[in-house]
């Protein structure tokens, strides 16, 4: 009898069968496009069957057999493609016990980034490589072998590949031996720990490898395309600091005997964290340390300790089903961030990471938002959660905990968690109650709130309780106190907003007399009166260091207080970005005017972090499209004027002595003054440095070279265009080669665009052309050209590229923010809906809703306020 509920039993296998062991060989051919497998698998039969249920697609099995002891069971096989599954009909009963199962198999080696599948690369011969490799995640790797492909059916997979002669082969284990086979050679790699199949790898094809680096006894490598050697040495070098970092955090070591970083040419996500064989975009990994700038870097050790992080929250203790899969990778990102912090404390990655924080609240201010983690049933409504909402808002209600905790009790809670589910499975709140029984917190029922529930609140700081309704007997003595309150933050505001709760950990800083003090309280009710005694409250930061998930309004004399001397409040550059981010919101959502945001980055003006002044100028994109071309140029000397002078104080070229991120804000002021300030001499002069920089790559300061490419062809014309489709055939370094391309999306020039879009069907890589469609989609002059192009291709498109790119391919259509063209863009995604992703759509949508209402608020007043400005 199954144990599982009947809508379960739709999607899920029967338990009466348990995989523990699968030997794997496979054989794949990368001139036909094909791969021959056979596997034994060892399960365990708990009840007598009659047949044997798994997973399957896209391939042929050629017969099964089933033994145990002297036993053999023939068998016949029926294939179910709708629902995915393998059926083995035995003839005659398996009794409960240990049999084995043997299968023969094939399939296709398809070119669709999921799966067993094909990435190709043209060598300094003109000739095409292939590459097999695999990407499993979340359902996929039932399209490489037949398997219990769910995952808490964890098993030990001992991986055959038979190969030609010359040819690199890679698993999740180190090779244990090799053995001619044909002309070609089988090369068989060490058993696995017990993992889930997702979590399997393998890659065959024309690589090299870095020699191994001893990481306190775990080989590290780096696997490329022949060529790219020199590109190596970052990733090696993060590689080492993550894996010593995160054997340190969670006292447990590398689960396995190696690990393996592969820089894949076709490769759907950003990476994966198969056990000891983590597959990579070759951006996320291959980089030239002396020529990228300081933010490729970054990107670089983000992702790559992101992934190693995954070796132990995710590979040794994994979700129990895909409704877990937020946690794995919220977790991810929270330890990636604290291995960079770490590793170049320098950057202050923490503070960076307030613009992702930003972007989850963006998208978590929706009606459209959804609970951090959902119910899932079939495993495709898992694809779902691959969001912002996952990754940045689940790693800062994370980061917000363990804040509130204190770091060191909060690990200790980690630990506890590791300790008791390494090799095993677990859902959520197994994480809250270890951290619960570490520290004595109420944790579980403070994370539900954040976790089970979309959306976050908004806390308003005033001293007059009567606008929060706290009551005059909560009312505190004397002239420090405050009272805070929470409701339901939405763009577009709903009736049930007020009635919304959540437990919020807030942390307070103020200043009483001059005396400055700290508190923390979890405000779960409605309001909260917070006496700071009898003396003059002279100012007050309701987020305190910066890490709480909410939104922050200060009622005008506390904002007085804040802003009337930032420098005696001592914002941090978190604080200050939030009080900026913040204030763009209540802009943004109807609850304060845009001059209120005008007059606050106004303040601004002699700012030395890149992230606040990102925060500041992010908005003037949208703000720009509300205008006509005849009242520009009153936004373009704002801009200048505010801009302006903290761009000559930096300059073009670096310093000596300057800070690790001067060269980041150098490069956004820059960007910002030579597109929308159109500032007519940065422009020429980033003309000058592109032309000189296709001349010579070390003339030109790493760090501004996206922002020269950027303005170039933001102005650029035919000639222009035809250096940068030369220069993203042609490229040095991954990175360079997306920066040309994603830049062909920024000329203005109509017949251009078109030409770019074009490229997108027939040139561009699958794994970035959608991306290169949202960027037309945002281009100033033809976005809306850009839209009737994908309406007119909107089945081929959706046919050619990977199904979990469907939804980002539109994301740009948000800025399309006219009446007219938003009712015709809901109309036909309405009529046009996408396999994978419609919720990020339906967000979407309503953020082309938020943008419409904000430019026609402001519409009035718009062309007159940077005239005044």
């Amino acid at each position: 009898m199954s144990d599982l509920v009947p809508d379960e039993q739709t999607y899920r296998l029967p338990r009466s069968v348990i995989p523990r062991h699968y030997e794997l060989t496979l054989a794949p051919d990368l001139r036909a496009f094909r791969f021959d497998g056979v596997e034994t698998v060892t399960v365990d039969v708990l009840e007598p069957v009659s047949e044997i249920v798994l997973n399957g697609a896209d391939l042929e099995i050629q017969g099964a057999v089933v033994r145990s002891g002297g036993t053999t069971l023939a068998a016949d096989v029926r294939l179910d493609p709708e629902r995915e599954r393998v059926t083995v009909a035995l003839q005659g009963t398996a009794q409960p016990g240990e049999w084995q199962i043997e299968l023969r198999f094939s399939g296709v080696l398809n070119d669709k980034l999921a799966g067993f599948y094909r990435s190709t690369y043209t060598g300094d011969d003109g000739v095409e490589r292939v590459i097999a490799t695999t990407q499993f995640e979340s359902t996929d790797a039932r399209r490489a072998f037949p398997c219990w492909d769910e995952p808490d059916f964890k098993a030990v997979f001992a991986v055959t590949l038979v190969v030609e002669e010359g040819l690199v082969a890679i698993s999740n284990g180190p090779v244990v031996r090799e053995v001619p086979m044909d002309g070609k050679r089988a090369v068989t790699f060490a058993d696995t720990m017990v993992m889930s199949t997702y979590l399997v790898a393998f890659v065959v094809g024309p690589l090299e490898l870095t020699a191994p680096v001893d990481v306190d006894g775990t080989p590290l490598r780096v696997a490329y395309v022949p060529g790219k050697a020199h590109l190596s040495a970052f990733a090696l070098e993060v590689g080492a600091h993550s894996l010593r970092f995160f054997t340190d955090y969670f006292g447990i070591p590398y689960p396995a005997e190696k690990l393996d970083l592969i820089a894949l040419p076709d490769f759907a996500f950003g990476a994966m964290e198969n056990l000891g064989a983590v597959t990579f975009r070759e951006t996320a990994l291959l980089v030239d340390r002396e020529a990228a700038s300081r933010l490729d870097l970054e990107r670089v050790a983000d992702v790559v300790a992101h992934e190693i992080a995954h070796m132990w929250f995710g590979d040794l203790v994994t979700m129990k089903w895909w409704n877990g899969i937020w946690l794995n990778e919220a977790f991810a990102t929270f330890m990636e961030l604290l291995a960079v912090d770490a590793f170049r404390p320098e950057w202050e990655r923490w503070v960076s990471f307030s613009t992702g924080r930003a972007s989850a609240m963006n998208t978590d201010g929706m009606r459209a938002t959804r609970p951090v983690e959902f119910p899932v049933a079939a495993p495709e409504e898992a694809e779902g959660m691959f969001d912002v909402l996952t990754y940045q808002k689940g790693a800062s209600v994370v980061r917000m905990l363990e804040q509130y905790l204190g770091a060191d009790a909060f690990r200790s809670g980690i630990r506890l968690y590791m300790q008791k589910h390494a090799y095993g499975n677990t859902e959520t709140t197994d994480l809250w109650d270890a951290i619960e029984e570490a520290t004595g917190e109420p944790v579980r029922s403070t994370m539900d709130s954040w976790i089970f529930q979309g959306g976050h609140p908004i806390v308003t700081v005033d001293s007059d309780e009567a606008e929060t309704g706290a009551g005059e007997d909560a009312r505190p003595p004397g002239g420090g106190g405050v009272t805070l309150s929470q409701r339901r933050f939405r763009y577009l505001a709903a009736p049930d907003d007020a009635d919304a709760r959540w437990q919020v950990p807030v942390i307070l800083r103020a200043s009483v007399d001059g005396t400055v003090a700290t508190r923390k309280l979890l405000l779960a009710d409605q309001a909260a009166v917070i006496d700071f005694g009898e003396g003059k409250l002279d100012w007050l930061v309701a987020n305190a260091g910066g890490s709480g998930f909410y939104r922050t309004r200060y009622a005008p004399d506390q904002l007085r207080g804040l802003t009337g001397d930032l420098a005696a409040a001592q914002l941090s550059a978190v604080e200050r970005f939030n009080l900026v981010s913040d204030t763009w919101a209540s802009v943004l959502s109807g609850l304060a005017p845009l001059q209120d945001f005008i007059d606050l980055v106004r303040l601004f003006g002699d700012e030395p972090d890149p992230t606040v002044w990102a925060a500041v100028l992010g908005p003037f994109g949208l703000v720009e499209r509300g205008l006509g071309e005849e009242d520009r140029p009153a936004l373009q000397g704002f801009l200048r004027r505010l801009v302006g002078p903290a761009f000559e104080r930096v300059g073009w070229t670096s310093q000596p002595g300057e800070s690790e991120k001067t060269p980041t804000l150098r490069a956004l002021l820059l960007d910002r003054l030579g597109t929308i300030g159109a500032d007519p001499a940065v422009q020429r002069r980033a003309a000058e440095l592109h032309r000189s920089y296709l001349q010579d790559r070390a003339s030109v300061d790493a760090d501004i070279v996206p922002s020269i490419i950027h303005i170039t062809a933001h102005i650029g014309g035919e000639s222009d265009y035809h250096e940068f489709l030369e220069r993203y055939r042609h490229p040095a370094t991954p990175q360079e080669e997306v920066r040309y391309l994603m830049a062909l999306a920024s000329f203005h020039d109509e017949a251009l665009l078109r030409r770019t879009l074009e490229l997108a069907v027939t040139e561009v890589r699958t794994q970035n052309a959608p991306f290169l469609i949202n960027s037309a989609l945002a281009n100033l002059a033809h976005g809306p050209m850009a839209w009737q192009w994908v309406t007119e291709r909107w089945d081929s498109l959706l046919e050619r590229f990977p199904h979990n790119s469907h939804a980002r391919m539109i994301e740009s259509v948000s800025l399309l923010a006219t009446p007219e063209l938003a009712g015709e863009i809901r109309a036909f995604l309405t009529e046009h809906p996408v396999v994978a992703g419609q919720k990020t759509v339906e967000q979407t949508l309503e953020r082309l809703d938020v943008n419409v209402a904000f430019l026609q608020r402001e519409q009035e007043r718009l062309p007159l306020l940077f005239a005044e400005a």
